[in-house]
């Protein structure tokens, strides 16, 4: 939208049509939009529901990133879920919340998994949105999909794993290191979260029981 003009630049000219020559702000502006929506076009919804359940491993993933303070500062977790089992596949933990924090996750789930052409379901935070998280992406032929904005029941998967670790790790105490909390989360997430909690949702089996009980049944 153009501005108004000034009074200090005169009258405007009767039966033409006078346009600003656009600034050197103003165009980065825009460019810095256009890339916006690049990288946002990258990374949509696809053909397959990303909220409907899955029905094999690796078929689709859910990711987000939660925060906690401690007394040295707040840390940051970013989980990746598989939807089917319930698995935290990938996880980062960091000092700060930057695009680094997303792909490290997803490079780790990558590593444990080894998946082809999962597709992978965020939320629209700008870590997932980021050129580095996309191209992560791509290279290993994963497929990228994202919430609506404001739309919080599009990672509902997630909000339910970050509500448990709250009630079980993060508000259990007063954490006085990061690292103290650190430790707690890894602990938590693979020896309880993994090994131990029996979910309903699963025949009350723990997801790597679950994972087990259907990798037996695909080999049969």
């Amino acid at each position: 939208m153009s501005s108004p003009p000034s009074a200090a630049s005169g009258p405007a000219r009767t039966g033409s049509s006078v346009s600003a020559a656009p600034t050197a702000s103003s165009r980065f502006s825009h460019a810095r939009e256009a890339a916006e929506r690049d990288r946002a076009s990258r990374c949509t919804t696809t053909s397959c529901d990303a909220r409907s359940g899955a029905r094999a491993s690796n078929e689709l993933w859910f990711a987000d990133i939660t925060e906690h303070p401690t007394a040295e500062g707040k840390l940051y977790l970013c989980a990746i879920k598989d939807a089917f089992s319930g698995r935290i596949v990938g996880y980062s933990i960091d000092t700060r919340m930057k695009a680094s924090l997303a792909v490290a996750a997803l490079r780790n789930a990558i590593a444990l998994r080894g998946p082809v052409g999962t597709i992978v379901h965020s939320d629209r935070g700008s870590q997932f949105r980021s050129g580095k998280f996309v191209r992560a992406l791509r290279s290993a032929g994963l497929v990228g999909s994202m919430g609506r904005t404001g739309a919080c029941a599009d990672n509902a998967a997630m909000e339910s794993f970050f509500a448990l670790l709250q009630n079980n790790v993060l508000n259990r105490q007063r954490w006085q290191t990061r690292e103290e909390l650190r430790l707690a989360i890894v602990l938590w997430i693979e020896r309880t979260y993994h090994r131990r909690r029996r979910q309903r949702a699963l025949g009350k089996l723990t997801p790597v029981e679950f994972e087990a009980v259907h990798e037996v049944a695909y080999a049969a």
